[in-house]
């Protein structure tokens, strides 16, 4: 199995109506507890890294880690850029060997947005790699990219024709999600996704994942969400397993890093094996 691409995975997922975790990691220590997690629960997994991370390590060091633990793996695992605006960082992701990227145009005129989107999946396909597209932004920033302000939704005449004139491999509709934490329950427009779902049958993206309830989960994935973004719940269970152990390594006075890695690691693995039981996706591999 080892490296596969985002459609396959997703083709899959999409008819067997379960979602598959893409989650985005910050590092070498969360990238091989995802991975080690999907290993665990025998499911796949999308590990997303975002522009910020991209940036922060380098794409030549991150895709060295990616093959690294990847080699042997005997799980579907991709390698996804998220959200990227940026047509040079797309370029060089695709160039170093990402499998799966977000051109996120979100913010441009719609018919500029296709035509910039089909020039992306034209060049994706060229290395091998497939595209998924949007045409609204999501609400929240994250990692430094997007906005608090909620964009106006496209009709289903203009989703469809971004769709099917781009031939993005999968499509993120703008729902009542958002990234970041809710400050109170969404209400999540169902019926957008089965409308997309019933006249163009396509994998659809569920961002703005950490937390929404088990119910919601389950409602969204029946429907056609096969690719489930999980990034808000890495960071919080990375930074607050890290802040639990220090404090506990303060009122000891001992100090021993391998350790603390040992503790987030296990968290986070924890994590993954949690959200593929709950997405339908453990045992999938």
């Amino acid at each position: 199995m080892s490296v596969s691409t985002l459609k396959s995975v997703v083709d899959r997922a999409f008819a067997e109506r379960y979602g598959v975790p893409a989650i985005n990691i910050v590092n070498d220590l969360t990238m091989e507890a995802v991975l080690a997690g999907a290993v665990e629960a025998r499911s796949p997994v999308i590990v997303q890294t975002s522009v910020k991370t991209v940036k922060s390590i380098g794409s030549r060091v991150l895709f060295s880690m990616w093959e690294s633990m990847t080699a042997g793996i005997d799980v579907p695992v991709v390698l996804h850029l998220d959200h990227c605006p940026d047509r040079a960082v797309i370029t060089e992701c695709l160039e170093r060997g990402w499998n799966s990227v977000l051109f996120d145009a979100s913010r441009l005129p719609v018919a500029e947005n296709q035509r910039q989107t089909i020039e992306v999946v034209a060049e994706a396909r060229t290395f091998g790699a497939h595209v998924e597209g949007e045409i609204e932004s999501i609400t929240g920033v994250e990692d430094g990219i997007g906005s608090d302000t909620a964009s106006a939704r496209q009709s289903l005449e203009i989703s469809l024709r971004f769709i099917e004139e781009t031939g993005v491999d999968v499509f993120a509709p703008a729902i009542g999600n958002a990234h970041g934490v809710y400050t109170r329950e969404p209400v999540l427009d169902f019926r957008r996704v089965s409308d997309i779902v019933t006249a163009h049958p396509i994998p659809i993206a569920l961002h703005g994942g950490s937390g929404l309830s088990p119910g919601q989960f389950a409602e969204l994935i029946a429907l056609g969400c096969a690719k489930v973004n999980i990034s808000t719940a890495l960071k919080i269970t990375f930074m607050q397993s890290s802040l639990a152990y220090l404090k506990d390594a303060e009122a000891r006075d001992k100090w021993d890093p391998p350790s603390l890695f040992g503790q987030v690691r296990s968290d986070i693995v924890a994590l993954t094996r949690g959200l593929a039981e709950q997405f339908g996706s453990a045992g999938k591999a």
